[in-house]
């Protein structure tokens, strides 16, 4: 297995010239964002190395995650991501990638929903963005589900796993990320008085939904 050092690299050795051209073909966020917005949403319980994800054009929100990740580290950034957390049985938590420009942060996602993908790097804190996906964050219920995130995870601290080539890396950063701390967004008191989203907001919201990946509340979760 590659070291931390000699990760990038090994992975770089993989790539066929169509993939390393899709790379280059990335020149900032907003260009790694519209090619997730490509690929088919993933309803496999399969978590998909970047390798995988250009070669098999789908991914759910951990596959987009890690590609975004490492599109982001061939323009230079640091490979980092964040898991946003619902209540208990009610969705599917989101992962995102973040990114900062002006020591604001942005961020990058793969989703089965309209609302919950890219965000413009304006945000202070790491709370100001994740609150951002609030009022998107629902379930197939109609009820606002988003509860907590993590702190944020640098990919290259998992480069020995693999995950930028292997589906074992994946499941390895997916078990990571059920390890870091959570920060909570919401008190019981204010989740106790929230609203069904109205219709409107869930109509736009579903717009682009692959059905067979939604979570129904009660079931195993999975991405958003």
């Amino acid at each position: 297995m590659p070291s931390n050092n000699s990760a990038f690299n090994h992975f770089k050795s993989l790539l066929s010239a169509r993939q390393r051209s899709r790379l280059d073909s990335f020149k900032n966020p907003t260009d790694i964002q519209a090619y997730l917005d490509t690929l088919v949403y993933s309803p496999e319980d399969r978590n998909r190395s970047p390798l995988n994800v250009m070669q098999d054009g789908t991914a759910h929100c951990l596959d987009g995650a890690l590609m975004a990740a490492v599109a982001m580290r061939w323009l230079g950034y640091q490979p980092r991501i964040l898991d946003m957390l619902p209540a208990l049985n009610t969705d599917d938590d989101h992962i995102i990638v973040i990114f900062q420009r002006g020591g604001y942060y942005g961020a990058i996602a793969k989703s089965n929903f309209v609302y919950l993908r890219s965000r413009q790097p304006v945000y202070r804190s790491l709370r100001e963005l994740v609150l951002t996906y609030f009022d998107g964050y629902f379930n197939v219920n109609g009820i606002h589900t988003l509860r907590s995130y993590t702190r944020p995870l640098n990919l290259a601290a998992m480069d020995f796993a693999g995950w930028m080539w292997s589906d074992a890396g994946g499941d390895a950063v997916e078990r990571r990320l059920t390890q870091l701390r959570r920060i909570p967004l919401v008190t019981e008191e204010m989740a106790a008085a929230f609203t069904p989203v109205d219709p409107i907001t869930y109509k736009a919201g579903m717009l682009i939904v692959n059905e067979a990946g939604l979570y129904r509340p009660g079931q195993h979760g999975g991405h958003a």
